[in-house]
């Protein structure tokens, strides 16, 4: 009688092992409908990324030079503290927060910077790109290369 009892809650085990699947199965099949009929009233931010590049606002050309690990740590023109491997820049007029692409037209590489800074104060130079950004769009050996510059966006006014 023991062996039997035996199969018997064997039998029972595996009943009851196998409903549990089942059940998530039909527990997960009943929310596809619902999601549908969710995703339909629910107002969906537009794909975040464009197949179209984004066309910049102004673009000219100038002159590029860089600073570095000197730097680090002393306060730029806006108060923060300065990072040589931040993606940030100095330009002497653009306003604080303004986005810039930065282009190596020898190599086609580009970094976009964030001004934060002024400079630079020798002539004929645009901007100040941290070392970090001289070293990715192959400005470092150089000192001083001519870059086009395309501003992509002006910080919002603060009410």
């Amino acid at each position: 009688m023991p062996r039997i009892v035996t199969l018997f809650g064997m039998m029972l085990h595996k009943r009851h092992t196998m409903k549990r699947p089942l059940r998530l199965l039909w527990a997960s099949l009943l929310w596809v409908p619902v999601m549908f009929l969710a995703a339909r009233s629910i107002d969906a931010p537009l794909v975040a990324r464009s197949n179209e590049p984004v066309k910049p606002i102004k673009t000219w050309v100038g002159n590029a030079s860089w600073y570095g690990e000197d730097f680090d740590g002393r306060k730029t023109a806006n108060g923060e503290e300065f990072d040589s491997e931040a993606l940030t820049a100095a330009h002497p007029t653009l306003p604080f927060g303004s986005i810039v692409r930065v282009v190596n037209p020898r190599n086609q590489k580009f970094e976009v910077v964030r001004i934060n800074d002024r400079g630079p104060y020798q002539e004929g130079r645009e901007i100040d790109v941290s070392y970090r950004v001289a070293r990715k769009i192959g400005l470092t050996h150089a000192g001083v290369s001519t870059v086009r510059l395309e501003l992509m966006q002006l910080p919002q006014r603060q009410p």
